[in-house]
């Protein structure tokens, strides 16, 4: 055993599907999840039924003392979630709201995006895109591999990524808007991200552990439990991510946890539900990635669960995180408290896992 000890992680991207699914994830075993994770706070998302546009949902969220981990929620950028009218966004952030995010949709409408842009600047609170353009998409579920071109299944092209994070970085020039990128899955949103830094712009991304872990080709069969949106990248994306976490353009990592019930993701990637679960797996898998394989510094691994979520929405981190770097266990789905099952990762053997208590 060897326990390291860091400031609390933050996961700033995570489904708790409450309210409207409870069978799939409430806040308890949702939050129950992430302290087994290793995290002390995480951020909810609005993509909820109903959707998290109102003051009552965003202190639903806040106000249940009862849970292990402290919630910081985002809330809506949009009415209903439907890209249409920019939701109350004072009102929301006066209510405690950390972020506005729209995600599981892409606000397709550069005039909402640019109103929404405008008022959180205003309020100094960040908007997080989920940068994946539908009418790019099609029918898309998987990138150009072997397991599509063998099923036959339609490509999501990288572009209905990269095309979604050009039009937002021109809008950040226009409002000065702080905009994060979530779940980034290719090469080419990295290089535009990188390039946003280096000219002055307010503009973060995320990394999550399933983008860094595989690639496309990694995919064995037409399994949905390795469907999400967007979708695993090529290896020359995983290794473009891996550098941007290294070197600091992605100061962030986050799970995108997003739970499932069993028979909505086991009908094939054509129409099973996007997402996996990883509150319980991201810092064994991070952690194998990014230190072991990749040689990064413990503590500034680290500092992708603390120091950047912390920046990006202006709160301090909460209490401990204990890892043992040397527990060695393999990914049993059955030990999960996520209400939840679907990801790939069972079976795997990963060295560090954090200690609750």
């Amino acid at each position: 055993m060897k326990i390291l000890e860091f400031p609390g992680f933050w996961d700033v991207h995570v489904h708790f599907r409450d309210p409207g699914q409870p069978l799939a994830e409430t806040r308890a075993s949702g939050a129950a999840a992430a302290a087994a994770g290793g995290f002390t706070r995480v951020t909810t998302m609005p993509n909820t039924t109903p959707a998290g546009d109102s003051v009552q949902w965003v202190r639903e969220q806040i106000e249940d003392a009862s849970l292990p981990v402290a919630i910081a929620p985002s809330a809506c950028i949009s009415k209903g979630r439907l890209g249409q009218e920019v939701a109350d966004l004072e009102a929301l952030a006066a209510a405690g709201a950390v972020a506005f995010t729209d995600d599981g949709a892409y606000v397709s409408s550069a005039r909402v995006m640019e109103e929404a842009m405008r008022r959180a600047a205003k309020l100094k609170i960040p908007v997080m895109q989920h940068a994946v353009v539908p009418e790019i998409i099609g029918s898309g579920v998987m990138r150009d591999c072997r397991v599509a071109r063998a099923h036959g299944l339609p490509v999501m092209p990288p572009e209905a990524e990269t095309e979604a994070v050009k039009r937002d970085i021109a809008l950040v020039r226009e409002t000065g808007c702080a905009l994060h990128v979530q779940h980034v899955s290719c090469a080419g949103t990295v290089e535009l991200v990188r390039a946003a830094q280096r000219e002055g712009l307010p503009v973060t991304a995320e990394a999550t552990p399933h983008h860094l872990l595989f690639s496309c080709e990694d995919i064995p069969a037409d399994d949905a439990n390795w469907k999400m949106a967007p979708p695993l990248g090529n290896p020359e994306d995983v290794a473009a991510l891996r550098e941007a976490v290294k070197d600091g353009t992605f100061a962030l990592f986050a799970t995108d946890h997003a739970p499932h019930v069993a028979e909505t993701k086991n009908k094939g990637f054509r129409t099973s539900a996007n997402g996996i679960v990883g509150l319980e797996t991201a810092v064994p898998i991070t952690w194998h990635v990014m230190v072991e394989q990749e040689g990064m510094d413990p503590a500034e691994w680290a500092k992708r669960w603390t120091e950047g979520p912390s920046k990006l929405l202006g709160l301090p981190c909460l209490g401990k995180t204990r890892i043992d770097v040397e527990a060695c266990r393999k990914v049993d789905p059955d030990r999960f408290l996520s209400k939840s099952r679907n990801m790939p990762y069972a079976g795997l053997a990963f060295s560090a896992w954090p200690q609750m208590g």
